[in-house]
Parts: C-alpha cells; structure tokens; sequence
C-alpha cells in the first residue's frame, strides 16, 4: 500500500545530508513552507545550496536558516529587500556565496531539471554581466545565453491539501514555485493543511502528482492562516 504520509517533520528530513541542493518553494513569504525550514535547521545538515526565489526576510524561515552558517550557497532572483539583514551580512563579509539568476530563468532553469532537458537556449541575461562566461549563440537574428538545469537533491514545499499518494493542491499564489521544484528533486517534501481520502481531490484540481512527492507532513493551521483563508473563502 502507498502512503507517503509521517508522523513528523523530523521523520521526513531525517536523511538529508550535508552538501545538499535544497529546493525552497514560497515567493516571499507567501508559500514559503516554514515549519519544514526549521526542521531542517533542527536536523543539522550543513553546507547547503539554497534555491529558492529570495534570500530570506527578516530572522525567520529562509533567514533563520542562512543564520546558522550552513548554507554555503544561495541561488535566487532577489537577495535584497527592506529586512533582508541576515543575507546582507553574510554575503558582505564573504561567508556566503550568491549565484543571482533572472526569475525566468529561475523557473525555468528548475522546470528543465524536472523534465529532463540537458541546457536550453534563453534571451534574458544576453550582454549583461549575469552572462559572463556563458556559451552565447545567434538564432534567427537573436541572442541567446545557454542555461543549465538546476537539480535538487530535496525540495522542500508547501501545499494546501494532500492524500497518501502525494497527490497535492495548493491554496492561490502560495502555489508559486512547488509545483517546479517538486519535479525537479530527487527527495520532495511536503507539508499540507489538510489530508484527504484518496479520491476525495479532484483529478482536474490536482497539481503536483504523487509520483513527485516523497513525504507528506500534516501541519496545524495558525490562527493567523486560518483567519486568513476563512476571510478569503
């Protein structure tokens, strides 16, 4: 019988290991899967390469994170905003690496990894500095950078309701980039607000395939989300 469903956070990070490409869904705060964020700060791995679309606000989640000293990489389209003071003093004293990516290619560079496309020719970036050193090619009177696929060794994601299976839906813009990096690592965790009976998701609703999803965790609404979705609903 499949059931991708455990008991706990800790259960499901149990065998991330050190030197790990970890894939963060969320855009901002919004999808941002928190509770599994500091569960891997719990669980230890060190010398991490963290994708995810910024590099963390304030001092918690992503920040929290680059905060314990064992994230040796970030790749992301904006790694500044207003409360993004962890990172900045990471990065301005040379203890953490930045890999800055357009958010195009962002999705897409972790959208090929998920289908198995080896490179791909984009246009953003051509004759700019994040260029340098790339392979550059003419096609049809237009300029085009080779990208490469970024792959994850885990993904880390946040979903609004799952089954045993994996099969997963989201709630709204905090769908954003799980859906991408759930097919684009080899160990896909996610947490979910709600667990349903298989059968009980439509099929046309459903997201993210089980088959991309590794683990499940329920986790409790806060009083906050649940003010929210109701408000919303």
């Amino acid at each position: 019988m499949i059931n991708k469903i455990v008991a706990s956070i800790a259960e499901a990070l149990a065998d991330v290991k050190d030197g790990s490409t970890v894939l963060i869904g969320g855009f901002g705060t919004s999808g941002i899967p928190g509770e599994l964020i500091d569960g891997l700060i719990a669980q230890g791995a060190k010398d991490l390469t963290v994708v995810n679309n910024n590099a963390g606000n304030g001092d918690a989640g992503l920040a929290a994170l680059l905060k314990t000293g064992r994230v040796r990489k970030v790749i992301c389209s904006f790694p500044r905003q207003a409360d993004s003071w962890v990172f900045d003093e990471l990065y301005r004293s040379g203890k953490l690496e930045l890999e800055l990516v357009p958010q195009g290619n962002l999705a897409e560079r972790i959208r090929a990894a998920g289908a198995g496309i080896g490179a791909f020719f984009c246009p953003t970036a051509f004759g700019t500095e994040l260029a340098r050193g790339k392979e550059t090619r003419e096609i049809n009177g237009r300029h085009y950078v080779l990208e490469y696929p970024i792959h994850g060794d885990v993904a880390l994601i946040k979903a609004e309701a799952g089954d045993r299976w994996g099969n997963l839906v989201y709630r709204k813009a905090a769908r954003n980039f799980g859906p991408v990096m759930a097919t684009a690592a080899k160990l896909t965790v996610a947490t979910v607000h709600e667990l349903r009976e298989l059968g009980e998701l439509d099929p046309e609703a459903v997201v993210t395939p089980g088959i991309h999803v590794s683990r499940i965790v329920k986790i409790e609404r806060t009083a906050t989300q649940a003010g929210g979705f109701k408000k919303a609903a």
